[in-house]
């Protein structure tokens, strides 16, 4: 698999894993979910940078042609 690829996956795998992982908040007050809540924005931030790098936005073919690309 291709390093960015596999890259890309991993990321994602981990922040669909962090929102699986969500506490009930019951109250925007509770630290439990203050505390997930902040990891789970610098983990979304960190995939969107990485594929703003790495994965256009416009693309003029499939995603079929663009994961070959990679």
């Amino acid at each position: 698999m291709d390093k960015l690829l596999k890259e890309c996956s991993e990321k994602l795998r981990k922040l669909v894993s962090d929102v699986q992982g969500a506490p009930y908040p019951g109250s925007l007050e509770n630290e439990l979910y203050m505390i997930w809540y902040e990891h789970i924005q610098k983990n979304a931030i960190e995939c969107f940078e990485f594929l703003d790098e790495n994965i256009p936005k416009e693309q003029e073919s499939d995603i079929n042609n663009t994961l070959e690309q990679l």
